[in-house]
């Protein structure tokens, strides 16, 4: 329970700091130029944004799938976060005056444009495909919290790769800041989920 609070807590001292500067962002590669539409820039927060919409989709299916109150609260908090930190990835798209969708593959900026098969509605690496998001809609108590947590935490784990990716290619910096806040707070959501799944005699899928 305290990991989880202190979790919750360093994520909204996050999001504050980032909100702060969000509409300062434009310039901040140093240069005073905005990123163009085929930069790591752009295209992770294109990609990260879809990534992200998923994850508040399954956070809310599995809040009305459970009435377990630690899941519950991971889930909610995991969705506040996710859907404040999309919106800022959108704004600075808005900022940039580029477009919130590509004709490219996902992951095209990492070079990883072919793995992006999307099979069964799993745009990139960690997405759940929709008969698994179907699934989990059907589950309930802690056979939903087991297949949630699983999910989540291959989520997380294709989501931290494309944040270490905007830390090495991305120039804009309060961006690489924010995709490094990913990389920190997901590693710690990935052992708090460890630990859920050990709790229900479960495991993480890989």
């Amino acid at each position: 329970m305290r990991q989880a609070a202190l979790i919750a807590g360093a994520a909204a001292t996050a999001l504050v700091a980032a909100g702060a500067i969000t509409y300062a962002v434009a310039g901040d590669d140093g240069s005073g130029r905005t990123p163009s539409a085929e930069s790591a820039d752009a295209g992770f927060a294109r990609d990260m944004a879809v990534h992200h919409q998923q994850a508040v989709e399954m956070s809310y299916i599995v809040r009305d799938r459970t009435k377990d109150e630690e899941v519950r609260r991971l889930a909610y908090d995991i969705a506040q976060t996710q859907a404040n930190q999309r919106g800022m990835m959108l704004g600075w798209l808005d900022l940039w005056g580029l477009p919130k969708v590509s004709s490219e593959p996902p992951m095209t900026w990492m070079d990883m444009g072919g793995m992006a098969s999307g099979k069964d509605g799993a745009l990139m690496p960690g997405m759940a495909t929709n008969t698994e998001l179907k699934k989990l809609g059907e589950l309930s108590g802690k056979q939903a919290e087991i297949f949630y947590l699983q999910l989540m935490t291959d989520h997380h784990k294709g989501g931290i790769h494309m944040a270490e990716g905007c830390v090495e290619k991305c120039t804009v910096g309060v961006e690489k800041r924010l995709a490094q806040g990913m990389v920190d707070a997901q590693q710690s959501e990935i052992g708090l989920m460890a630990d859920l799944l050990k709790e229900r005699g479960a495991a993480p899928r890989s």
